[in-house]
């Protein structure tokens, strides 16, 4: 586990192979909203078989219009890794920013790929049940 440095943000991670999780505690703001980017970045570069990111955002303060930005990029970031992003405990507030800017699908929705697979198992499951 290691906390990563900043002034109005802090940023716990839980890594292990395949997974890493990542608590927020503050805003995510113009001010350092670019040190969140970073810490994703880093974890994607430094687990090659990462499967799953997790955003805990239970201790989220504010989002402004860059601290939105930059969860759209990690979004595109994660889907270009192979990688699903869970936005979990979500606060009202990042509800609301989401619903409002209309981003809550696209955040919150599997990447294509893991929805292929996720559907060719139901299949494969659905077939073995009927034989």
């Amino acid at each position: 586990m290691s906390t990563l440095p900043s002034s109005h943000l802090r940023l716990t991670a839980i890594d292990s192979e395949t997974t890493v999780r990542i608590e927020l505690r503050g805003d995510l703001d113009y001010d350092n909203a670019d040190v969140l980017l970073e810490a994703v970045t880093d974890k994607l570069t430094a687990h090659p078989r990462l499967r799953d990111l997790h955003l805990g955002c239970a201790g989220l303060g504010s989002v402004d219009s860059t601290g939105l930005s930059i969860l759209l990029m990690i979004r595109r970031r994660t889907d270009a890794a192979h990688v699903c992003l869970h936005l979990e405990d979500r606060t009202p507030a990042l509800d609301r920013l989401l619903t409002i800017t209309g981003s809550m699908a696209y955040l919150t929705a599997l990447p294509a790929d893991a929805a292929a697979r996720e559907s060719a198992g139901a299949k494969e499951l659905r077939a073995d049940t009927e034989e």
